[in-house]
């Protein structure tokens, strides 16, 4: 396992299927979007790119698109430990869409996703790496999670954790987006090189 993203999406509904629908890329809203996101950076254009050659741009850049009814931000804003220290400007950056955040770094074995609400509440947040264990804890786990915590796919007896962060977070991202960087694809998923983003220099 070698993947490293930091992923914010806003969405109306189910994302894979609002993804799937390959909306036209709206690219006026997109730089809106990085601008709130980014309150008092000054926006340099990078032009075109996509999701499987930028999914973790340094802190001096962003890659999103919005499209109808989702839009993605990839940026180090939310590459944090806890999701929530995750700044109120992220997380209420599209009001009345359900909040994603999802960051992975397979250097230190680290994984994190978080869900807020429509109305802006948080619903979900875990973060947990071998290292720290688990950072973070909060609310009820998604249905997908359950073998994890099952001990369905436990690690050697002395690994740190109940499994692997990784493993876990490749299934989040797929069941919440509908596409992974590694693993086994679901017929009907997403290639992550086929998600357009727009790049933007912040400065």
């Amino acid at each position: 396992m070698g993947a490293k993203f930091w992923m914010v999406v806003y969405a109306d509904g189910p994302v894979p299927p609002l993804l799937r629908a390959g909306s036209e890329l709206d690219e006026e809203a997109t730089e809106a979007l990085v601008a709130r996101l980014h309150p008092g950076a000054t926006l340099t254009g990078l032009g075109y790119g996509d999701l499987l050659d930028h999914p973790n741009p340094p802190e001096n850049e962003a890659w999103a698109a919005v499209h109808d009814g989702v839009a993605i931000v990839c940026t180090t804003r939310v590459a944090l430990d806890r999701a929530t220290d995750i700044t109120p400007t992220i997380v209420g950056a599209m009001p009345g869409r359900t909040t994603y955040v999802a960051a992975m770094h397979s250097v230190v074995d680290w994984f994190a996703f978080a869900i807020w609400g429509p109305d802006g509440e948080l619903v979900r947040a875990l973060s947990l790496s071998p290292d720290d264990g688990v950072i973070e804890n909060i609310g009820e786990p998604l249905a997908f999670e359950a073998p994890y915590w099952a001990g369905e796919h436990a690690e050697d007896d002395d690994y740190p954790l109940p499994f692997h962060p990784l493993e876990l977070g490749e299934d989040a991202i797929g069941q919440l987006f509908g596409f992974c960087y590694e693993g086994m694809l679901p017929p009907d998923a997403i290639d992550v090189e086929d998600v357009t983003l727009l790049g933007f220099r912040i400065g």
